[in-house]
């Protein structure tokens, strides 16, 4: 799923500055994040940055768009073919961590 920004979002740009996308701009009255550019930070983080960096935790699943680990991983790879980004409990939240 992308993540999107809900409407009691405070306008403090915490989350603009952590996504590895480029994703989150200001809207008309919030920040709104572009699902079209939104990875969930696959292939980045082990966690939606936004998400953390978010005071009032306004970035929250977009239930009605449902994405798979796959399908944002391909997307992050178009966005970034310069990079060489890869699928590990570190940069994917999809990946289970094992018990040590």
């Amino acid at each position: 799923m992308a993540t999107t920004i809900i409407d009691d979002c405070i306008n403090c740009g915490a989350c603009e500055d952590e996504c590895p996308n480029s994703a989150i701009s200001m809207g008309e009255e919030i920040f709104v994040i572009d699902p079209m550019l939104c990875t969930e930070c696959v292939g980045h983080h082990d966690e939606q940055m936004c998400a953390a960096a978010c005071p009032p935790e306004v970035c929250v699943q977009d239930l009605e768009r449902g994405e798979t680990e796959e399908t944002l991983f391909e997307r992050a790879q178009k966005i970034h073919p310069e990079r060489s980004l890869t699928l590990t409990v570190a940069t994917s939240h999809f990946r289970v961590k094992k018990a040590s």
